[in-house]
C-alpha cells in the first residue's frame, strides 16, 4: 500500500480517534476498551498521557491523507507491547497489516508482544501475517461487553 503514511501523533488526531472509539461494532471487537466510549474527558485525558510519554512511540496512520487510525508501543508489566485501531469504515483493505508492517521497521525491540480477544480474528490475522505467533492465553474484564474475555498473546520473535 503505497499511499499509506505513519506520521508522528498529535493532539489534531484525538477527534478522529474519538469518533474511531465510539463505534459500538468497534468496540465489541476490541473488547478492552475505555469504561464510557462516550466520556471525551476521559478520552482526552487518557491520550494527553499518551501524548506526553516520551517513552511511548504513538503514529498516526494516514491513507490518502485522512486519518485512517493509530499504532502505539507501549510496556504493559514490563513487556513491550503493540496496539492499534483502525476506523471500522476502513477494516478490510489491508490498512492494518500494511502499518503494523511498517511501524515494526522502526520498533526493532523484540520479543515484542500483541493481545486479541480470541474472537477478534481480523486482528489476529493481521499480528499473524506481521510475524506474531500465539504464545500464551490470558483473560480479562472487557468493558465493551460487560464481562471477562478471554485473549491471545502474540509474540514476535
Amino acid at each position: 500500500m503505497s499511499n499509506l503514511v505513519l506520521r508522528n501523533m498529535d493532539e489534531d488526531d484525538l477527534p478522529i480517534f474519538f469518533k474511531h472509539q465510539r463505534d459500538s461494532e468497534a468496540n465489541q471487537m476490541a473488547a478492552f476498551t475505555s469504561k464510557d466510549p462516550n466520556d471525551w474527558n476521559s478520552f482526552a485525558e487518557h491520550w494527553n498521557k499518551i501524548l506526553t510519554n516520551k517513552n511511548i512511540i504513538k503514529q498516526t496512520i494516514i491513507v490518502e491523507n485522512t486519518v485512517v487510525g493509530h499504532i502505539v508501543h507501549f510496556e504493559q508489566s514490563g513487556k513491550p507491547e503493540v496496539t492499534y485501531w483502525i476506523g471500522k469504515e476502513y477494516w478490510g483493505k489491508g490498512i492494518a497489516t500494511n502499518a503494523l508492517q511498517e511501524f515494526l521497521k522502526q520498533v526493532s525491540i523484540r520479543p515484542l508482544y500483541a493481545r486479541a480477544a480470541k474472537d477478534n480474528t481480523g486482528s489476529i490475522k493481521v499480528l499473524k501475517r506481521c510475524g506474531f505467533m500465539i504464545s500464551g492465553e490470558d483473560s480479562g474484564y472487557a468493558n465493551a461487553r460487560g464481562k471477562d474475555v478471554e485473549e491471545f498473546i502474540l509474540t514476535l520473535n
